[in-house]
């Protein structure tokens, strides 16, 4: 019998101006924005203090940490673009978080490759920019992130 192992894509089989859609989504609980906050030693009240969170204009309500959002939307691909493919990240451009995430919403990500080059310097490898998207459960964009990669060639 063939074996098929899930893997990330290889640099050779990325497109630009292609929206990959990830799935499944992510519904964030409580529990996920709690740990994450208290691992990463946020002790900012707007995740943690239900009470201060509430009183507090204009969303009256805790919110999800937006380094958890931004971590789940990256991680949201990984399955689809790069598990067992990368080598590295090799930085972030620019990030941003329109609006934000409350217990209970589920996020879903894209991602369009928005540059594709051989490394000059590595052989066997290439640099891969993703332009990542969060949306939330009513398709509202809930977080944005550049991303530029360093991603293994097709072995010969």
């Amino acid at each position: 019998m063939r074996r098929v192992v899930q893997r990330g894509l290889w640099f050779e089989e990325f497109e630009t101006d292609v929206v990959y859609e990830h799935r499944p989504g992510r519904t964030i609980t409580e529990a996920d924005n709690v740990l994450f906050t208290t691992l990463t030693m946020n002790t900012q009240p707007l995740h943690l203090d239900a009470a201060f969170a509430d009183a507090q204009p204009p969303f009256q309500q805790r919110l999800v940490n937006s380094m958890f959002t931004l971590s789940t939307l990256v991680g949201l691909s990984v399955a689809q673009l790069t598990q067992g493919t990368l080598v590295a990240n090799l930085g972030f451009g620019a990030m941003t978080l329109p609006k934000p995430l409350f217990h209970g919403d589920t996020m879903y990500a894209e991602t369009v490759v928005t540059a594709k080059r051989e490394s000059k310097s590595r052989p066997g490898e290439g640099v891969v920019t993703f332009a990542h998207t969060a949306r939330n459960q009513h398709g509202d964009i809930v977080a944005t992130a550049e991303r530029s990669t360093l991603v293994l060639r097709r072995p010969a």
